[in-house]
């Protein structure tokens, strides 16, 4: 159900089924190179995501306009990528979730997966308890409205976060949130690295796949 809270008129959903039919294609092609398996059930559920996320991006502005191939690659796959370091039954904080990245697809791919999802925005709020309905994951996952900063750190083993705003500025203050110990799954580039590596803290960082200078980074918080 898409919430009138928005105050806005959103198109209809079959307008994307043609983008989500790419969206799809090009998840089974990339898949490999993003050392993921895609099962039909998920790749059915990750296209309802994309095809939701559509629908309501006119109005909130969750990513940046993207072709079909680009959201399968860099969001979607690239959130993918957190499987490898996520055991299982993994408990995660996912801070600024904004879109639901990289959370939701990391919970579509993986029943075992446990998760809250904290978001300043209220509005982006609706939008993800809405994609964690529609994708049957909601059972498994809550969200919080409200800056991380102001809430107390969950029982959880990883922290995770792929477009926190300021990240650079805010990463003392999300190290020090985070608990421990554990361990914090960043997406980001250079700058962000610099930051880690002045931080003190041990990490090992990844670089993402098609890409030059984007990578992730894996704190290991004692």
């Amino acid at each position: 159900m898409l919430s009138s809270l928005l105050c806005v008129k959103l198109p209809e959903m079959n307008s994307t089924k043609p983008s989500a039919a790419e969206f799809r294609e090009v998840l089974e092609t990339e898949a490999i190179n993003y050392r993921v398996t895609l099962t039909a059930e998920v790749l059915q559920s990750l296209s309802k995501y994309y095809e939701l996320l559509n629908v309501w991006n006119a109005s909130l502005h969750l990513v940046a306009p993207c072709s079909p191939k680009a959201f399968a690659t860099r969001h979607v796959l690239e959130s993918l990528l957190l499987l490898n370091h996520l055991p299982e039954d993994a408990h995660v904080a996912d801070i600024g979730s904004g879109a639901g990245l990289p959370i939701i697809p990391c919970l579509i791919a993986r029943s075992d997966i446990h998760a809250v999802l904290i978001e300043a925005s209220h509005k982006k709020t609706i939008f993800l308890r809405e994609a964690l309905s529609e994708t049957a994951t909601s059972t498994r996952a809550s969200v919080i409205a409200e800056r991380f900063e102001n809430v107390q750190t969950p029982e959880v083993g990883f922290v995770t976060s792929r477009a926190l705003e300021r990240f650079e500025q805010i990463l003392p203050q999300l190290l020090s949130w985070s608990p421990a110990p554990g361990k914090l799954l960043l997406f980001g580039g250079e700058g962000l690295g610099k930051k880690i590596e002045d931080s003190g803290f041990g990490a090992s960082k990844t670089l993402i796949p098609k890409s030059q200078k984007r990578f992730l980074f894996v704190i290991t918080k004692p």
